[in-house]
Formats: structure tokens, sequence, C-alpha cells
């Protein structure tokens, strides 16, 4: 069943009750296709509801991205200045690390309106349903040593929390490295994936998702207190070109400042949004289990973690808990 001709019949009576036998005397088709076709298209954005004696109405239809719109906001030099637009993918992350072993140019851009498997740090899946997030992912070709590569993931949450602090006025903090909180409540996945040789960066992927429209209901159940969006938080929906555009402005100038001046700023950025320091924390780390308390960063990007003992260690990778 081509779902073109139904959704016309609810566009054609906006706000009201289609039933079922109109819609099947109309379209020739059975009440059980009609449902399974009433299915289809809310998995794909569409929200309908339904009422056994009056039949169904369409309640909304789902926020594309107008690439045109995007494009005439950004305001960035580099970054979107090449841009894809896709409408279901498996992971922008793997379009935008093809199209950089292929020798694409450093703010090359790949937006999807859904991801069907999308990924976070270390394997996790990320919920990205459609037209309701910024899925994206973009090839940067920095000049650093391999060994910065950390910095380049602590600059991105910087620049992500100032645009969205800016844009939506919501108390939104670092947790370290760089996940995003709303009240302890996670809204935006951050993953920088690289590829080096003689020990410098060829290219550096970084992949961006942001929980911007969407509703307790697009979250399973078991995310519901650990997860969160800006429409949640702010009662608010938001314009997703802005979200994009304000974000790509804000990281592209923190970007090259720091090529040009060095990590320390972006310590101190860092250091003022966070919501990790001078809490006792238990991390996981691949050498174990420790519990300490997080001062800041030092000039690698590592997390300085003060010990039980007085101690200071630096801590590069590992799963911080929750505040003790």
């Amino acid at each position: 069943m081509n779902y073109e001709p139904l959704l016309q019949l609810f566009v054609d009576k906006p706000g009201e009750y289609v039933s079922g036998e109109v819609i099947s005397q109309e379209l020739g088709v059975s009440r059980t296709a009609i449902w399974k076709q009433i299915r289809k298209l809310e998995g794909a954005g569409y929200q309908f509801e339904a009422s056994r004696r009056l039949g169904y109405r369409l309640l909304s239809i789902p926020d594309q991205l107008s690439v045109e719109a995007l494009s005439s906001r950004l305001d960035a030099q580099t970054f979107g200045k090449t841009l894809h637009w896709f409408d279901t993918v498996e992971s922008t992350q793997n379009l935008a690390r093809a199209a950089a072993e292929e020798g694409a140019e450093e703010g090359t851009l790949f937006i999807a309106e859904q991801q069907v498997s999308g990924r976070g740090r270390m394997g996790r899946g990320w919920v990205s349903p459609r037209g309701k997030g910024v899925w994206m992912s973009m090839v940067l070709r920095p000049s650093v040593p391999i060994h910065f590569a950390p910095q380049l993931t602590l600059l991105t949450a910087v620049a992500l929390c100032r645009s969205l602090k800016r844009l939506t006025s919501l108390p939104i903090g670092i947790k370290w490295p760089n996940d995003l909180l709303i009240d302890g409540k996670k809204i935006s996945g951050i993953l920088l994936e690289s590829a080096a040789e003689d020990e410098r960066l060829r290219y550096v992927i970084a992949g961006i998702g942001i929980s911007v429209n969407l509703e307790q209901l697009d979250y399973p159940a078991e995310l519901l207190d650990k997860a969160t969006s800006l429409r949640i938080s702010s009662g608010t929906k938001w314009d997703r070109e802005d979200v994009i555009a304000d974000f790509l402005k804000e990281w592209e100038q923190l970007y090259f400042l720091y090529q040009e001046q060095g990590f320390g700023l972006i310590i101190t950025l860092w250091e003022a949004l966070s919501v990790s320091l001078g809490k006792s924390v238990r991390l996981v780390t691949p050498q174990g289990e420790m519990v300490g308390v997080p001062i800041g960063l030092d000039d690698s990007g590592a997390i300085r973690i003060k010990l039980a003992d007085g101690t200071i260690k630096p801590v590069f990778s590992a799963e911080m808990g929750e505040p003790l």
C-alpha cells in the first residue's frame, strides 16, 4: 500500500477524524491494511490519535530539516561549507569516514534525519528518531600530533555546551569528558574517531548527537531517568536549523583559536562549564576502579584526580560514575 493517498486523506481533513470505513472505501483496502500503514507512518514520525468510534486523526507530521534554510543560516567559514543530507542512514560516522578516506575537505558535514545504528562512546547505542534531533558527523583535519586527539573531544563539548546554553538558557553542564547534562540527565552524545599516520592525525571524524525535540515517549522506559531533550527540559520545541548553525559557528571559532593559541583557553572554558569537579566519584579505568575527586584538566586533556592519600593522578580514559 502506497501511504501517500492515505496521508492525503488526513491532509484534506486537518484536525478531523477519518473513519476506517471511509478510508477503506476511498482506497479500496482492508481495515487491517490501514492499521498496518498507520503503524508504519507512526514509525516514520507521524502522530495519530485513534478512536474506535471515530477512526483516526492526524496530530502532527514529522519535522524535516531544510538544507536550504540551514545553508542560509550558516555563518561558519569552513564547518558545513560542504553539506550532505540523508533521510535514513545506519550511522553518519560511517559516511563521514568513507568520505575522509576519499579526501573530503575539512568541515564536510553529514546530517541524517534518522540513524538506525547510531552509536556513542564505548559502542553504546544512541536513540536517534526521525526528525527530532541533530544526528551529524563532520570531517576534521587538525594539524596536531595524535596524542592531542583527546583535547579535540573536550573542545567539541565546550563548543556545544556554550552554544546550547546561549540558545536555550537551560542549565547545561559538562560531565567529564564530553557528556552534556541537564539536571543530571544526558542531552548529547559526542564521539570522535581518528585515523593517524607517523604520529600525525590524518583526519578526525566528529560525531554529534543532540536530543533536540524528543519527547518522553521517544525514549525506552529504562532511559527516562538518565536522558532528556531540550524540548522536555524547556517545554519548547526548537528549530533544529538554528541549533546546528549556532553550534557550527561556535565550534569553528574555538577550533581555530585552539590551533593558533593552544589548549589553555579550552581548559579554562571546560572547567567553568564542568559539573564533574570537586565531587568524590568512582571511575572505572582500563586498569581498574578508583575513587577520587576530579580537580581539573591537565595540559594534555587528562582529568586530574585527587586520591584519598592526597596524591594526584591523571586519568585519560575512564567511565565516571555519579557523585558519591
